[in-house]
């Protein structure tokens, strides 16, 4: 499974890697970026080995205003066929998360649930 997580707080970056690395999966492969810029980069090289998930923070560099960064990567990755079939995940302390997730038809977690629960919620979006 590969697995990209965008957030440009490196200590979430290690949480979310951690937590997943935790629940011990089979040929798990976890990629990292820290802005969406970084994150559409990786996902351009990755066309032919599309990753599975993609976690996003929706609050990162402020380079798309009005829409936050994750707004506008989850627009990119939705572009590609190849990602047709690639979860999203938002993982974000932005508190219009669930309306921003029901907008682009991807799954959310709140940084509060996923800091205030085990691994295993992680689970669900695999």
């Amino acid at each position: 499974m590969k697995i990209l997580i965008v957030d440009d707080v490196p200590g979430w970056v290690r949480f979310h890697q951690n937590n997943l690395e935790y629940l011990n999966i089979e040929n798990l492969e976890i990629e990292t970026a820290c802005s969406a810029n970084e994150a559409l980069a990786k996902l351009e090289v990755s066309v032919d080995a599309p990753y599975d998930v993609i976690f996003t923070d929706m609050q990162m560099e402020s380079n798309y205003l009005p829409k936050l960064a994750g707004q506008w990567l989850i627009e990119q990755i939705q572009m590609f066929k190849e990602y047709n079939k690639t979860k999203i995940v938002i993982i974000s302390a932005s508190p219009n998360i669930e309306l921003i997730a029901k907008k682009y038809g991807v799954s959310y977690l709140s940084k509060f649930k996923a800091r205030n629960s085990d691994a295993e919620v992680y689970r669900e979006f695999l």
